[in-house]
């Protein structure tokens, strides 16, 4: 028997061909498995229709005297299901997930042992059990979360590595990027949702992610992006500013005393992806937003004030209720 895959049409051209010889059964039937020859492997099965042609020569030559051409139908779609569609990103991490945003697939980036998963604008986003615990300042009167989104504990000290959290860049949500060993890409975003979880790098003005930039991202608990868990959201520059006036001393020491245990962060360079000043300088988003540019809190060792940052460096985030 000769087996041949024809493509196009019943008598389009042949693109891969196999003999065999097999015999009949009691009832004169013969079984046969075909894709075992060399080229099978390679056939585009997206590029259909095929068919496929048999040609039997009953006295086991090459004088082929019976002949039957079929259309391939299920089999060739099962094949080309194997293959990876190049429009779906591939995870790079134990523990990614898939989810879709109405236009793409988008990755989520894996969670940490404990985690669990809630939906922030229609997000699928991680948050850690213990996350979603709060502390109130009582001379301001605002309820925090107790933590920097992606911390897994509350600081015990203003260098407590395990207290730092994440990095984000302004108005992205929780979909990776934000993780402190994330890849990085020169690729700006032309949309609120990249589709990816890499830290999106940019050297010139405006020094945004994004591009054009939107300065509509994390505003208010159903603002576009807002990474903080229900009922959470990004503080504006108001409350931060408010929040720095309670210290008791404005500087780094002033932060860890505060009742939100704010610790020495560092951040993510906008242009390289490194990290810097990590141990030794603090920063906090708001979701304010000047010019070009957005608010953020700062404080060292001698030093805490409000101050405008490129939305493309890389902050951690700390929730307060709405």
């Amino acid at each position: 028997m000769q087996i041949s895959i024809l493509q196009g049409s019943a008598s389009g051209t042949v693109i891969y061909t196999e003999t065999q010889t097999p015999s009949t059964n009691a009832n004169g039937l013969v079984s046969i498995e075909i894709g075992g020859g060399t080229g099978f492997s390679t056939i585009d099965w997206a590029e259909g229709p095929y068919f496929i042609k048999t040609e039997t020569d009953p006295a086991g030559g090459t004088n082929y005297s019976i002949t039957g051409v079929s259309q391939l139908l299920s089999v060739p779609y099962a094949l080309h299901a194997n293959e990876v569609d190049p429009s779906i990103p591939q995870g790079t991490q134990a523990g990614e997930m898939l989810y879709w945003n109405g236009t793409d697939w988008v990755i989520v980036a894996a969670g940490n042992e404990g985690d669990k998963m809630t939906f922030v604008n229609n997000t699928p986003t991680w948050v850690g059990e213990s996350n979603v615990g709060t502390v109130e300042n009582p001379i301001t009167g605002k309820t925090w979360m107790d933590r920097n989104l992606g911390a897994s504990q509350i600081a015990t000290s203003s260098t407590d590595a395990d207290a730092y959290g994440d990095l984000y860049q302004w108005g992205r949500a929780s979909d990776g990027h934000e993780k402190r060993t994330s890849g990085t890409t020169f690729t700006l975003s032309s949309s609120d949702t990249p589709g990816h979880a890499d830290f999106i790098l940019f050297s010139s003005n405006p020094y945004d992610w994004r591009n054009p930039q939107n300065d509509n991202l994390w505003q208010g608990v159903d603002g576009i992006n807002n990474p903080c868990p229900s009922g959470f959201r990004v503080p504006t520059d108001a409350e931060w500013t408010e929040e720095l006036q309670s210290w008791n001393s404005n500087n780094a020491a002033g932060a860890f005393a505060s009742p939100l245990k704010l610790s020495v962060t560092g951040n993510r360079n906008y242009s390289n992806g490194l990290l810097y000043v990590v141990g030794s300088i603090g920063y906090g988003w708001s979701s304010t937003v000047v010019c070009t540019s957005s608010r953020y809190l700062y404080f060292d060792g001698s030093d805490a004030f409000m101050d405008n940052g490129y939305r493309a460096i890389g902050f951690p985030v700390r929730c307060i209720k709405d």
